[in-house]
């Protein structure tokens, strides 16, 4: 087996929702959080100031964790949605938390504005989160470390509890016209966990997890890997890169991705928030699942 290494996180290029970027928009927050029709101007408030080439949603990481009841402190003109308390104090009552209706709330507007956003010529990338950063949005994430080592086989169905919840919104997002859809679980990263609790995650859930997404998507979505999930799929011998030759030589990240959609259904090479990050050597690595 390899050795996983960490991929240096650097929002550099894209600082997400501030002041420079509401300035001048008439939105009030935290309202403009809550309706389609004002995060539509917002994301593409966001794609004009960062000179990305799509709209990303939904400006945090607690979408999924309010649906299932979590506490969300909704923010301001400067920060995003964040947690504003948790709501469970042991893992067991995670696997208790209701399913999400995708129907209601935040995450259907959400979804709307997606879809608004892709019917008017846009790429939307919708954020999805997985399990340790859903968790650290509902429960003090001492309990869950606490879990991963005296109740392993738990925490493989808490896992699976929120695995789930992401596969349903994987296909409600492609059912609302979205083509890049972005899987990142910053707290479920090497500096955090440490290498022997990630492998045993990455190997008991990560690796099946991202089988499962790939074959129900369709061919022409693409799902893009942080590369934080990446090099542990990798590091472990789970995933290895496929090249691509792409139609240029020199393309930021983001274009590849969508040069590459009907051909290659996994990416992960670098971070699409890193909006100015270019492709300098015309090969795009398709991120491909071992056995």
């Amino acid at each position: 087996m390899g050795k996983i290494i960490d991929f240096p996180c650097s929002y550099a290029n894209s600082s997400g929702v501030r002041p420079e970027v509401t300035e001048g928009l008439g939105l009030t927050f935290p309202d403009a959080y809550l309706h389609s029709d004002t995060m539509v101007k917002l994301a593409r408030a966001l794609k004009e100031k960062d000179g990305a080439v799509h709209c990303d949603l939904s400006f945090c990481h607690t979408l999924e964790a309010e649906a299932m009841g979590g506490d969300i402190n909704l923010g301001n003109d400067r920060q995003g949605p964040r947690c504003g308390g948790y709501v469970c104090s042991s893992v067991e009552q995670l696997l208790e938390l209701p399913d999400i209706d995708f129907s209601r709330g935040r995450i259907a507007e959400t979804l709307e504005a997606a879809m608004i956003l892709s019917d008017q010529g846009e790429y939307p990338n919708m954020e999805l989160c997985g399990p340790f950063t859903v968790m650290a949005n509902l429960i003090d994430l001492k309990y869950v470390f606490k879990a991963c080592r005296r109740q392993p086989e738990i925490m493989k169905e808490v896992y699976w509890k929120f695995g789930r919840q992401t596969l349903k919104f994987i296909k409600e997002a492609e059912a609302h016209g979205i083509s890049l859809i972005s899987y990142a679980d910053p707290t479920g990263a090497l500096n955090i966990l440490g290498p022997k609790v990630l492998e045993s995650y990455t190997n008991e859930f990560t690796t099946d997890f991202v089988r499962q997404a790939r074959d129900e998507i369709g061919d022409e979505t693409m799902l893009l890997l942080c590369p934080k999930t990446t090099y542990a799929l990798v590091g472990t011998d789970n995933a290895s890169f496929v090249e691509h030759q792409l139609p240029e030589k020199k393309m930021r990240y983001a274009e590849a991705c969508i040069s590459m959609l009907g051909e290659v259904k996994l990416s992960g090479q670098n971070c699409i928030k890193n909006v100015n990050f270019n492709i300098t050597n015309g090969i795009f690595m398709e991120v491909k699942l071992n056995g």
